[in-house]
């Protein structure tokens, strides 16, 4: 087991050198750069940039330096002094931009993550223990339903029908009092109280997608051999049911751990957009749109060292809570 984790630490740390680079020359990709979109958005309102003023810009962000020098300069600073850059559209070091949100984000993918596992996970077992009855045909409809309907439809929805009927919009996540206030309890209140909708949104497709994968894991568990050998010595049948086919059939709750990292940052980019939270989703959009290369860059950087980092602590979750798993890394 620890030489898988060893194996498995050395293959990140190349991985996420090649998403560096590849990223940074992605994202330099485009014709022009951030001084390039300035002066296009100066020309469509009818004004100019100086000459001296753009020189001026290229030469504070480096952006006359070929590219390796920026690249090596850009990832230089980030390994060694944490620093990830200065972004161009808000003239504001990139890390003070990210960690901003990040907790909030934190607190909706943890919020939903919570709200999908305690939910989907018992319908899903009922649905199996209650194949074809009444209620799994129920919960089938919801699974089916959940993953057909687009999230931001659901979300354009309900604003409408806030709106409509009760004459209050349900966007963002604080009141207008509280968006700039510092943190009390009554800002967290108020937090509480707004963050129901973007959860139920967001969460309503995982669940229903876990209530498909728990039911059909736990149906492929309940007809194999040792089940039946169990049921035959009369174990009861809960003790049974909990201890062998549903232990066997959680995998998914272990996998989907380490989608918790990488859902700091991503957070469902288009419902925060559609329902105006101040996410990092939003952030990175706009980032994008005016090509600040060096907020981008950070963005996807840390993303992908997230998805990576929350991939190798799922596999370690899932090896120790199944033997047959553990077994294979040890044996091999």
């Amino acid at each position: 087991m620890l030489r898988y984790i060893l194996r498995r630490v050395g293959l990140m740390i190349i991985t996420l050198a090649a998403i560096s680079f590849a990223t940074f020359w992605i994202i330099n990709l485009p014709p022009g750069d951030y001084v390039s979109t300035l002066q296009a958005a100066a020309e469509s309102r009818g004004e100019e940039l100086s000459l001296e003023r753009v020189a001026a810009l290229r030469e504070r962000y480096r952006l006359n330096d070929p590219f390796l020098v920026q690249y090596f300069n850009w990832i230089g600073n980030i390994i060694f002094h944490g620093d990830f850059g200065e972004s161009f559209a808000w003239n504001r070091p990139v890390s003070t931009l990210i960690w901003d949100r990040v907790a909030l984000s934190f607190f909706l993918s943890m919020s939903t993550m919570l709200m999908v596992w305690a939910i989907a996970f018992p319908i899903g077992i009922y649905s199996a223990v209650k194949q074809y009855s009444p209620g799994d045909y129920a919960g089938t409809i919801f699974g089916f339903v959940g993953m057909a309907v687009p999230e931001f439809m659901l979300a354009l929805v309900l604003m409408y029908i806030g709106v409509r009927y009760f004459g209050s919009s349900v966007g963002g996540l604080f009141s207008p009092e509280y968006a700039d206030a510092v943190w009390n309890l009554g800002k967290l209140l108020d937090l509480a109280s707004h963050l129901w909708l973007p959860v139920l949104i967001i969460g309503i497709s995982g669940t229903a997608s876990l209530i498909r994968i728990t039911r059909a894991n736990l149906l492929d568990e309940l007809y194999k051999p040792y089940v039946v050998t169990a049921r035959a010595k009369g174990m009861p049948e809960w003790k049974l049911l909990l201890k062998y086919p549903v232990r066997m059939s959680l995998s998914p709750f272990f996998s989907t751990v380490g989608w918790l990292l990488p859902g700091l940052i991503s957070g469902e980019t288009i419902i925060s957009i559609v329902l105006s939270l101040p996410t990092t989703g939003p952030l990175l959009f706009g980032a994008v749109e005016s090509q600040d290369m060096y907020l981008v860059g950070s963005f996807v950087l840390i993303l992908s060292a997230l998805t990576v980092i929350g991939t190798l602590l799922s596999d370690i979750a899932l090896a120790w809570w199944d033997p047959r798993i553990r077994h294979r890394y040890e044996g091999g």
